[in-house]
């Protein structure tokens, strides 16, 4: 009897009975990829045996949220959100080369104890090119269990045996399980997979952490359905031209999301970046036109960023609008306020705006730097470089209240600013704050002759 296919999309798994050359659902071109059915009368294939799971009074639920496994890497648990909940299934994702495995490979020797090893599963690398990497990194934990495998049913054979403390898997799109006849990396291949890894985390307890491709937009390769199965969501991202990285998170179900770690990537390995506000002001320079520093919210953390701008005139008639680490549509916007409500004529200039160290700031309360740092390159005048710029500017031009001022002040306070610029709503509701001056303003006007006084 001949076995049955279908046509699955790549990108968002769309069925349909043929091929299409763009997928109706979410309209890429070229992703239906031919996959042979199941079988009919095969359930979902048991891999490993528990008992069946009963119904409990939501009373009686014994809440385990105080049993958190630290890594004892500082921003790789504050990012987590305390630390690894047991049964747990983590999802990180990023570009090839940024340090997944790295940082997984630094953090998997501290959950293991004389008992309980860890297990780290490779479809991607052989056991001895790990140990080379563990070798350059510094890892020689005897309880750090490597094995190069990629069928589904033979890890968790093997997870069975060990009893491992903590399993990772590199990477998902990699493995396959025998019950599907597509190519692993498939969409159903990795549903499938995925829901296995889940289905055994939660009933042992042991926490998992899986490594997922990304694709060319940045966005982890799948379908969307894996980002939905597991508890949390971290992406890896950094310019391979830097050396510091930034590990994000877009979902968490246990702690914070849009949480931030940064780590500095050495011959060594990942390291911790305390001070992250540190690292981005150090080579700020001194007395330069275009240049203002803002406060970025991550999470529960205020980081201080120099914002960049550079005004020059144009030959042609069209002028040049550019962003690098902010929305360009937001800077565009603001460059319309600036026209219309401050008689700044800047149809005949090219704009750039770069957040330096490659950060991207996704939060209006950098509007006042940005017109900021426009207007000091437009007159060539400078901002003082003790000045901390906060504010959402309206289409009015008024200048509208931010969330966390105090927080953001404290930490300029921290790094030694001595004056604050922020909006009048905000001041009223500031206690005084030692070693640094608040100066209030209602109008983008009004702040932009504080600034370039």
């Amino acid at each position: 009897m001949k076995a049955k296919t279908n046509f699955s999309c790549q990108a968002c798994g769309h069925q349909a009975p043929r091929w299409l050359g763009r997928c109706p659902d979410c309209g890429g071109w070229n992703t239906m990829k031919e996959e042979r059915q199941a079988p009919t009368g095969k359930g979902r294939p048991v891999v490993m045996k528990s008992a069946p799971a009963r119904a409990t009074p939501i009373g009686d639920i014994e809440v385990v949220g105080e049993d958190r496994r630290l890594t004892r890497i500082g921003e790789f648990d504050r990012v987590l959100g305390g630390g690894v909940i047991p049964g747990g299934v983590m999802l990180i994702g990023g570009d090839p080369g940024i340090g997944k495995t790295t940082l997984l490979l630094q953090a998997l020797p501290r959950l293991a104890s004389a008992e309980q090893p860890v297990l780290y599963v490779s479809g991607e690398e052989s056991p001895r090119q790990i140990k080379m990497r563990g070798q350059r990194l510094g890892i020689e934990h005897p309880n750090l269990l490597v094995l190069a495998e990629t069928s589904l049913e033979q890890i968790l054979k093997s997870v069975q045996d060990i009893q491992p403390a903590a399993l990772v898997v590199d990477s998902i799109q990699t493995v396959y399980t025998e019950q599907i006849t597509s190519a692993p990396g498939s969409i159903s291949q990795v549903q499938e997979v995925a829901g296995q890894l889940m289905w055994f985390a939660k009933r042992s307890g042991v926490p998992v952490f899986i490594i997922g491709h990304v694709t060319k937009e940045g966005a982890i390769a799948g379908p969307r359905l894996l980002e939905h199965i597991v508890d949390t969501v971290l992406y890896f991202e950094g310019d391979k031209g830097h050396s510091y990285r930034i590990l994000r998170a877009v979902k968490n179900r246990f702690g914070s999301t849009n949480e931030i770690g940064v780590f500095e990537m050495k011959d060594s390995g990942l390291e911790e970046v305390t001070n992250p506000s540190e690292l981005f002001l150090a080579e700020r320079p001194q007395r330069s036109t275009g240049s203002v520093v803002v406060s970025s919210l991550e999470g529960s953390r205020p980081i201080l960023v120099e914002l960049q701008a550079l005004v020059s005139s144009t030959s042609y008639a069209m002028p040049k609008r550019m962003a690098n680490g902010v929305d360009l549509n937001r800077v565009s916007l603001l460059l319309a306020v600036m026209e219309k409500r401050l008689g700044l004529h800047l149809s005949g200039q090219d704009v750039y705006v770069n957040v330096v160290g490659g950060m991207h700031i996704d939060e209006p309360a950098i509007d006042l730097g940005v017109v900021a740092a426009v207007t000091s390159s437009l007159r060539e005048v400078p901002v003082e470089n003790g000045l901390l710029v906060l504010g959402e500017i309206g289409l009015s031009g008024e200048v509208r209240a931010i969330s966390q001022a105090e927080l953001r002040i404290r930490e300029a306070a921290k790094m030694g600013f001595k004056r604050c610029l922020l909006p009048e709503r905000n001041l009223a509701k500031l206690e005084r704050i030692d070693g640094i001056e608040l100066v209030g303003i209602t109008e983008v006007g009004e702040a932009l002759d504080v600034v370039l006084a």
